[in-house]
């Protein structure tokens, strides 16, 4: 691993985990034995991060030079940490993790005072039952909304027929019970609503609809307040 990653991951781990973090729980988390990793902390301390501890104690971040400070009001800080919980609930494996680095990086950028409040807010979130994740990838339902680009289906309908479709994605929506992917049927020729649940596989194509999702979305959002049908 380059230098410039690995320093560039060790900051990335002081912003994630609680502080005090041990050298061991570093050495591991950065893949580093702990000679090299005493060198990469001081030269994150060379290059302005203020980083608090030593070894045998454990290591705090305390500024981070890669970050701007940044400001909210009290009830701004318990809205982000309630939000982000939910996203831990909710979301996937990959989107509950991005959800806990972000509020580690948003943390890391705030005063000493609303460091504390965002690490002890008021307002929790707690599900003791986590909604089933979809047996399809996430991720790749994700970057082909972002790149506009088709995606195959095998899917279940609302019949209980099998069928495969090929839909240009245009955005996935969280409900109660289950998660929508909001999209363009190409077999129906009409927007549809299909649920994560149903689809049993997934492939990305070639074929790009760019740049043509803000505009269906948009389309698609107007419509709902009369019918669109879910598959």
């Amino acid at each position: 691993m380059a230098r410039a990653d690995r320093l560039f991951r060790l900051l990335d781990t002081l912003r994630r985990l609680p502080p005090p973090v041990t050298a061991a729980r570093l050495a591991a988390e950065t893949g580093v034995g702990p000679r090299t990793l005493y060198r990469d902390i001081a030269a994150l301390r060379a290059g302005g991060a203020l980083i608090d501890g030593a070894a045998g104690y454990g290591y705090a971040l305390v500024e981070d030079p890669m970050l701007p400070p940044q400001s909210f009001s009290r009830e701004e800080i318990e809205a982000l940490v309630l939000g982000l919980a939910e996203v831990r609930f909710a979301g996937d494996r990959a989107l509950a993790a991005a959800a806990e680095t972000a509020l580690a990086k948003i943390t890391a950028t705030l005063p000493e005072r609303q460091q504390r409040q965002a690490m002890h807010a008021v307002v929790q979130s707690y599900r003791f039952e986590r909604r089933p994740e979809p047996s399809v990838d996430m991720g790749l339902i994700r970057t082909a909304c972002w790149e506009e680009r088709a995606l195959d289906i095998s899917y279940i309908d609302a019949e209980g027929h099998d069928t495969t479709r090929r839909i240009w994605p245009l955005s996935v929506v969280f409900l109660d019970q289950v998660q929508m992917l909001l999209a363009w049927c190409c077999l129906r020729h009409d927007f549809r609503r299909f649920r994560l649940d149903r689809m049993r596989a997934m492939a990305e194509t070639d074929e790009s609809f760019r740049p043509r999702r803000v505009a269906l979305l948009r389309e698609f959002r107007d419509q709902l307040h009369d019918h669109v049908r879910t598959d």
